[in-house]
């Protein structure tokens, strides 16, 4: 038997991740007015993974699909803290922390500023090997800054796990991977597209112009008023 036999098919995990997350809305689609992100773009769907909170049964299973995946693609019996990136995978990383019966941190955006001008809270020790854990990625910007944070207060990373990756930017994986940082995640806008059509969830129409902007965030998002 192998190692991947003793867990749920990684097209299990996807699917069901990606028909929990539209079972509670916390995907939604508006390509007439389009959402803008932090980042400037616009885009016609707009995913929320802290909604997960709200539902017990949904969070029990994300945080199974969460482990079962890590045994799979990452050194677990390495790590020994999780930290959660600010402010949204914070409860994700207590509830594999808790999981796992290792400590938990987290990782503020930038130093508080006063008092100890701390930027990660908890224990951490030097060279502690340490999972992090946001809600979803989109280009990897916001993980490295993470991991940079980590790495600066004595600790070594290695694996970053979300929910969700977006999966649309060429660099993103590349860019984690040459500073030395592995992506986990549990799903990705193709595979909730794949959902909606089996599901009939969404019109095609509306499916045929998120699948243009996966296909082309960039120039979609210039052409619908956002940056590109």
């Amino acid at each position: 038997m192998t190692i991947s036999d003793r867990y749920p098919d990684r097209r299990h995990v996807a699917e069901t991740t990606a028909r929990m997350l539209l079972d509670i809305d916390a995907i939604r689609f508006r390509p007439d007015q389009p959402y803008r992100l932090t980042s400037g773009l616009v885009s016609p769907v707009y995913i929320d993974c802290r909604k997960i909170i709200s539902y017990p049964g949904i969070r029990s299973i994300v945080t199974d699909f969460a482990i079962s995946v890590l045994r799979q693609d990452a050194e677990l019996g390495k790590i020994e803290a999780v930290a959660g990136g600010e402010t949204a995978g914070i409860p994700f990383a207590a509830w594999i922390a808790d999981r796992l019966h290792l400590p938990m941190l987290y990782v503020r955006k930038k130093p508080k500023g006063f008092g100890r001008n701390a930027q990660i809270e908890g224990d951490l020790h030097e060279g502690q090997r340490v999972l992090l854990v946001e809600d979803l990625a989109t280009d990897g910007g916001s993980k490295l800054r993470f991991c940079d944070a980590i790495r600066t207060a004595g600790g070594t990373v290695e694996d970053a796990f979300v929910i969700f990756f977006y999966d649309i930017f060429p660099d993103a994986l590349a860019a984690l991977s040459a500073n030395g940082v592995r992506l986990h995640a549990l799903a990705t806008w193709r595979e909730v597209l794949a959902q909606c059509r089996r599901d009939n969830h969404v019109e095609p129409r509306i499916l045929a112009d998120v699948e243009a902007f996966l296909d082309q965030p960039l120039s979609w998002s210039g052409s619908h008023g956002g940056s590109s």
